[in-house]
């Protein structure tokens, strides 16, 4: 079986984002990073590979040649190869075109199971794993947090509001996974200099075979009009209680009766 798991290079989760002249995210506004919720993704497939399940983890990533950096890093964790489409025309993608792209690559490989984030820190959108099914034609098996591969097979459980659900599908099918379904592994030293011997195959668009007019700012379904900064964090009010507990109730009470929550 072999596992492909699709990863981003994001600005640092702890920076401050900053928002670049075209109303795109300014990536390189901070120190870029491995998106967290793919080490999630990551570790699982490791885990299906070392319990005998898989032969082959493949990181696909669609970025920049900058973003090389960030695809040693996943290949650090022990995986054993990496794609990438790198092509000026994806700059400025959203979500559809990113699924678009990644589809496309994956229809040039051989593959039973696609283990992704369920979301990217910068965007958070949460569409591209259901996207991505839909362009491939395949189950989408989204927010999981156990994850079950059996003979041709895929169960997980999905994180729901109200606790689980259990869902089997067919492989080939895409799974995205939360936070609950493990604790990432920290790459070894023997991982990292590994890492960069690993094999790493890149493809432009025409490559995969996608059009420069599917994809980026022009190809993009959706556009950003308009962007304002955060407001500043305004003083808290502070309610000074006589002792009796009366004063600070009767406030909160009131607080709650001005949001309409009363």
């Amino acid at each position: 079986m072999r596992i492909i798991c699709p990863v981003k290079r994001v600005p640092d989760t702890a920076a401050e984002k900053r928002i670049a002249e075209d109303r795109t995210v300014d990536r390189d506004g901070s120190e870029p990073v491995l998106n967290a919720n793919d080490e999630w993704a990551i570790e699982e497939a490791m885990r299906v590979k070392e319990a005998g399940k898989a032969d082959e983890v493949i990181a696909l990533c669609m970025g920049p040649e900058q973003a090389q950096q960030t695809i040693r890093k996943a290949l650090s964790y022990g995986l054993d190869g990496a794609i990438q489409v790198s092509d000026e025309g994806c700059a400025g993608s959203d979500a559809p075109a990113t699924a678009r792209v990644l589809a496309a690559a994956l229809r040039e490989e051989d593959w039973d199971l696609v283990l992704m984030g369920n979301q990217s820190s910068d965007a958070r959108t949460m569409l591209v794993p259901a996207m991505l099914a839909e362009y491939l034609d395949v189950p989408a098996l989204t927010y999981a947090k156990r994850l079950e591969v059996g003979d041709g097979e895929v169960t997980v459980d999905r994180e729901t509001p109200s606790g689980h659900q259990t869902v089997t599908a067919p492989m080939p099918s895409v799974v995205s996974v939360v936070e609950a379904i493990n604790e990432p592994r920290y790459p070894s030293f023997k991982g990292i200099m590994a890492a960069k011997k690993k094999p790493l195959t890149v493809k432009d668009l025409a490559g995969v075979g996608v059009g420069a007019d599917q994809v980026g700012a022009q190809g993009a379904w959706t556009q950003v009009l308009d962007i304002s900064p955060k407001p500043p964090r305004e003083a808290g009010e502070q309610v000074t209680d006589d002792g009796s507990g009366a004063v600070g109730a009767q406030a909160i009470a009131d607080f709650l009766v001005r949001q309409k929550l009363l």
